[in-house]
């Protein structure tokens, strides 16, 4: 019989609240993988949506969706490193793997950026934004 007050009721609500901690880490950590995959919805469908559009730009919308993936997964292997998914999540990075995709996303993201700043049509730009991220993906599906 447990006794309200005693030892082993207090070690059941440290534990109960390191639980709920670990829940709620577990949802930022998906919040910020759904956002990564916003981000990437965002340019690709960008990029797909102007195919047939004789004057393709880059849009508002591929430039967000860069900066979000940049930042998303930032966070995201921050929060891996930093031990906030536990030790055993630490050993699965892959250094070369997310070394490669982040020059992918920065050089995606400073080429978002050029599009927004320069006049309409943009082709060269619009392609290399697309493709990239395209290249981003099978890099993080393949690797």
């Amino acid at each position: 019989m447990v006794v309200a007050g005693t030892a082993a009721d207090a070690s059941d609500r440290r534990s109960s609240a390191r639980d709920t901690g670990e829940i709620f880490v577990d949802f930022v950590f998906n919040v910020l993988v759904a956002l990564h995959f916003v981000g990437l919805a965002l340019i690709v469908g960008g990029f797909f949506a102007q195919l047939r559009d004789p004057g393709k730009t880059v849009t508002r919308w591929m430039w967000d969706g860069a900066l979000t993936q940049v930042v998303t997964g930032l966070a995201m292997v921050g929060m891996v490193e930093g031990g906030a998914l536990g030790e055993a999540a630490k050993g699965y990075i892959d250094n070369g793997k997310i070394g490669t995709k982040l020059v992918i996303a920065l050089a995606v993201a400073v080429l978002a950026f050029m599009g927004r700043r320069r006049p309409a049509p943009q082709p060269g730009l619009w392609l290399a934004v697309g493709l990239l991220a395209l290249v981003n993906i099978v890099v993080a599906v393949f690797w």
